[in-house]
């Protein structure tokens, strides 16, 4: 399955996306709001390529952003119910993001049964609060000290977006 948008292709990972994607992962940019560090090496980003490429193989759910030939970003939903996205910071801001979630939200919708759709930010990191609102997301709870990175704990806020009826 790959879904097209007016800039975007959104397909399933390849190995192809091995160095593209390690661009991203290891950009402490890209990386500051993330749930691990920025990887050291492309053999860490392969990890992540070889569960991207499985699970792309029975059901996608999880995509691969791409532009004009290269994979900018990932996004979609990676665990039980909850969506997510990262972007290499050379595209932030112009709206890619919010225009791949509005292909992908009516996706995961369609392919799966799930009542609604979550996510969670760091509180500090705006750009992620405004996209999820954008997207109409609704803010649900928060909770402190939810992740620690290397030795940094953050809080997180969690969304959720009901399933339309």
């Amino acid at each position: 399955m790959t879904l097209i948008t007016k800039r975007l292709i959104l397909r399933a990972a390849k190995q192809d996306d091995l160095m593209d994607l390690y661009a991203i992962f290891s950009d402490s940019r890209a990386m500051r709001y993330w749930s691990t560090p920025p990887h050291q090496s492309p053999d860490r980003t392969q990890e992540n390529l070889d569960r991207l490429i499985a699970s792309g193989r029975n059901l996608l759910t999880y995509f691969v952003i791409e532009m004009d030939g290269r994979a900018i970003g990932t996004a979609g939903m990676h665990k039980t119910d909850e969506v997510g996205f990262l972007l290499h910071p050379d595209y932030w801001r112009q709206g890619i993001v919010t225009e791949a979630m509005n292909a992908i939200i009516p996706h995961l919708f369609v392919v799966t049964d799930h009542a609604q759709l979550t996510a969670d930010a760091d509180p500090r990191n705006a750009a992620s609060f405004g996209i999820l609102k954008s997207l109409g997301f609704q803010e649900t709870h928060r909770a402190e000290n939810t992740f620690c990175i290397k030795g940094e704990w953050s809080d997180s806020v969690y969304f959720a977006l009901q399933r339309p009826s």
